[in-house]
């Protein structure tokens, strides 16, 4: 199970998405078509050995960051002061 081509944009955004605790695999898997694998993959090759084993160590068994792990109560993907986003396209304010 390789990892897709990406632009830098869209790797940059995976990787801050990994990081962010509110955001579940499911919906890095919903907007950018990468499994928990590939994105584990993906920040393997991308971030420092120490960054990786450090972000490895912060979301493993993390109910944020797992939807079936999640209370019923929270079904979003994305924290509720961040500006929308539709299928990884940031809407622009005007």
């Amino acid at each position: 199970m390789g990892i897709p081509l990406l632009a830098p944009e869209a790797t940059d955004r995976i990787i801050e998405m990994a990081w962010e605790d509110r955001t579940p695999f499911e919906a890095i898997k919903f907007q950018f078509g990468l499994s928990e694998a590939q994105v584990i993959a993906l920040m393997r090759t991308e971030l420092k050995p120490g960054s990786f084993r450090r972000w490895r160590r912060r979301v493993q068994g993390r109910m944020t960051k797992h939807r079936q792990l999640r209370i019923r109560q929270v079904n979003r993907f994305k924290c509720s002061r961040q500006r929308q986003i539709s299928r990884n396209v940031i809407s622009k304010r005007i």
